[in-house]
This record gives C-alpha cells, sequence and structure tokens, in this order.
C-alpha cells in the first residue's frame, strides 16, 4: 500500500483513493499564467522584492570598492602594516 493509491481516512487508518480526475490539466490552468488572456499571452507580473540597481550606480559601486581596496592596499604597504615577503 502507498499513499499514492491510500489516502488517510482521518482516525489512523487508510482508505482506497478514488480515481485521479480524466482531466489533470484543467487544475494547471490559472489566469496568472495566461489560460485566459487573449492568445494564451502571458500576464504582466511586477516582482515588488526586486529594485533594479540602476547601470551608473552600478558602475559607481565597483569602482569605489576598487578604489577603496587599491588605497587600502597603497597605505597598509607604505606603513609597513604588511610587508612583501623575501626569498632566502
Amino acid at each position: 500500500m502507498t499513499l499514492q493509491l491510500h489516502q488517510p481516512d482521518g482516525e489512523g487508518g487508510l482508505e482506497p483513493r478514488p480515481a485521479g480526475q480524466p482531466e489533470w490539466r484543467g487544475e494547471l490552468r490559472s489566469s496568472r499564467w495566461g489560460s485566459a488572456l487573449p492568445k494564451d499571452r502571458l500576464p504582466a507580473l511586477d516582482n515588488p522584492e526586486m529594485n533594479p540597481t540602476s547601470r551608473f550606480a552600478s558602475v559607481l559601486f565597483w569602482l569605489a570598492l576598487g578604489a577603496a581596496t587599491f588605497a587600502l592596499l597603497v597605505i597598509g604597504y607604505g606603513t609597513g602594516f604588511w610587508s612583501v615577503a623575501t626569498g632566502s
């Protein structure tokens, strides 16, 4: 016995599952996916969790990060905080 063929009866036992739907694709149709729209086109779904960053802000961020890293390395080696390893 598997749960594919049987379902819980609510009293701790199993009862046979009724035969599957003859048209299982009917459950998959949703207006959200465009089946109810003309010509089965997809609806415009907005993603409220994503606010895209502008290209200018992205480039500015990476340039500033690179400049800050370069400055940190120059200051670190210039003050002697880090030293270049010499081979013996």
